[in-house]
C-alpha cells in the first residue's frame, strides 16, 4: 500500500499542488462549478477513467475498475466537494482568487485535489479488485448538492457498498485523522422571523406597535429555549445573526426581519427546537400586540457514521500514519455537512484530517484561510490505501 513518502505519491502530490492552486485561483459558487467540473473531468479522462457528468448539474462521477479478476461486485465511493464561498479573499497569495467576491475559504479546492491525486494513483496502479467511484459533488456550501445527487440516483447508477468523505480540519495537527462512530456533524436549519407591527412617528409610540421593540423581546426570549427547554446533556445552538428594520431615526417601521440558524444533533431535539421556537416567538410577538410570520427551513440532517466503514477507515489511517495519528473519539461539531445525505443512503464514514503545522493557520470561512498543500500527500495516500484495503483481491 502507498505511503506519503512513496515515490509515486510524492510525484503526484507535486503535480497536485499546481492543480490545487489553479482551483484556488478560480473558485466557483454552488451549482456554478462549470470550469472546476471541466478541469476534473479532463484530468480523469486523461487517466483512462470513465466519466459521467451532469449529476446535480455540475457534479460528476469517475468510475475505475481494478485489475483483479474483473468480476468482483464490490464497490466503494469516495466523495469530494468542489464549491467555494461568496467571500473576498485577503490572503495576498500569488494564487489568490481571481474572481471578485468568491473564495475557496473551506478547503474544497484541497478536497477535490486529494481525490484527483488518488484517482491518478489508482489509475496508474489498479492494484485492487472491484470498482471505485470518485464522486465530485457540487454545492456543499449552499443548495445541498449531496441531496440532489442522491435524488438523481447517484447510488442507483453507481452502487456502493460504502461511501467515504474527508474534510480538512484547521483545529487539528497536520496529518492527524479523526474517525469517530455515530454523529459527527449537526443538523443545520434556518429560520426567518418576520415581525409585523404598526408604523408611526417616533414621537407618538403609543399610537404605533413598535416591531423593533418586539423583535428585541423575541431575540431575548428565544435564548431561553436552549437554556431552559433543552436537556443540558444534549446539544443545540440557536444563533440569530441578522436583524433588519427601519429606514430613519424618527420613523417606527411596520416590520422587522430576523434571521438565524439552528443546530442540533438528535432528530428528537431538532423537532423540539422547531416546535419551541415557533411557540415562544409567536407568544412573545402576540403579547406585544404584533403578529409574526415564521419560515422555518430544514437544511442538512446530521452526519451519522456507520460502524463498519468507521472501522475500515481507522484501519487505513493507522496503517498509513500510525495509531498516534488517529483520534478515535471526538465530540461532534455543530457545523452542517451535506455528506449526510449520502451517509443516510448507504453506509458512510466522514473523516476529519488535520492541516495545522504552524500558528499562522486561519480557520475555515476566514478571509485569510488557505488549504495546506503539505496535506496533499497524506490525503492522496489515504484514499489510495483505503481503496486497496477495501477492494483487496480475494481468493
Amino acid at each position: 500500500m502507498p505511503t506519503e513518502h512513496d515515490n509515486r505519491v510524492e510525484t503526484i502530490a507535486g503535480d497536485a499542488t499546481g492543480w490545487r492552486r489553479h482551483l484556488h485561483a478560480n473558485p466557483e459558487l454552488s451549482f456554478q462549478e462549470y470550469k472546476t467540473s471541466d478541469f476534473v473531468a479532463e484530468k480523469l479522462a486523461s487517466w483512462g477513467i470513465e466519466v459521467t457528468r451532469g449529476i446535480a448539474g455540475t457534479g460528476l462521477v469517475g468510475t475505475l475498475r481494478g485489475k483483479g479478476r474483473g468480476n468482483s461486485p464490490r464497490a466503494i465511493g469516495l466523495r469530494a466537494d468542489m464549491d467555494a464561498l461568496p467571500m473576498t479573499e485577503a490572503t495576498g497569495l500569488d494564487y489568490a482568487s481571481q474572481t471578485p467576491g468568491v473564495m475557496h475559504a473551506c478547503g474544497h479546492d484541497g478536497h477535490t485535489t486529494m481525490l484527483l491525486g488518488a484517482a491518478r494513483y489508482l489509475a496508474e496502479t489498479r492494484d485492487f479488485d472491484g470498482t471505485v467511484h470518485f464522486i465530485f459533488q457540487p454545492a456543499e456550501e449552499a443548495g445541498g448538492g449531496g441531496r440532489v445527487m442522491v435524488e438523481e440516483g447517484l447510488f442507483t447508477r453507481f452502487p456502493c457498498d460504502a461511501v467515504f468523505g474527508i474534510h480538512n480540519d484547521s483545529a487539528m495537527p497536520l496529518g492527524k485523522f479523526t474517525v469517530t462512530r455515530g454523529i459527527t456533524n449537526a443538523a443545520a436549519d434556518t429560520v426567518t422571523l418576520r415581525i409585523k407591527g404598526l408604523g408611526g412617528h417616533a414621537a407618538r409610540p403609543h399610537a404605533a406597535i413598535d416591531p423593533v421593540l418586539v423583535a428585541s423581546h423575541v431575540v431575548v426570549a428565544l435564548q431561553s429555549v436552549v437554556a431552559r427547554r433543552v436537556d443540558p446533556l444534549d446539544s443545540a445552538v440557536l444563533s440569530l445573526c441578522s436583524i433588519h428594520g427601519g429606514t430613519a431615526c424618527n420613523v417606527i417601521p411596520d416590520e422587522v426581519v430576523i434571521q438565524g440558524t439552528i443546530r442540533t444533533l438528535k432528530p428528537a431535539t431538532r423537532d423540539a427546537m422547531q416546535r419551541l421556537l415557533t411557540q415562544v416567538a409567536t407568544a412573545t410577538a402576540e403579547a406585544h400586540g404584533a403578529s409574526i410570520e415564521i419560515d422555518y427551513e430544514r437544511g442538512y440532517p446530521s452526519v451519522v457514521n456507520s460502524d463498519a466503514p468507521v472501522e475500515r477507515a481507522r484501519l487505513a489511517a493507522v496503517a498509513l500514519s500510525g495509531e498516534e495519528m488517529l483520534i478515535r473519539e471526538r465530540n461532534p461539531t455543530m457545523g452542517g455537512e451535506d455528506f449526510s445525505y449520502m451517509a443516510n443512503t448507504v453506509p458512510g464514514c466522514f473523516i476529519r484530517l488535520g492541516q495545522v503545522d504552524d500558528d499562522k493557520t486561519f480557520p475555515v470561512h476566514h478571509v485569510k484561510y488557505d488549504f495546506n498543500d503539505r496535506l496533499l500527500p497524506t490525503g492522496i495516500a489515504f484514499w489510495a490505501s483505503l481503496v486497496e484495503q477495501e477492494l483487496a483481491p480475494q481468493g
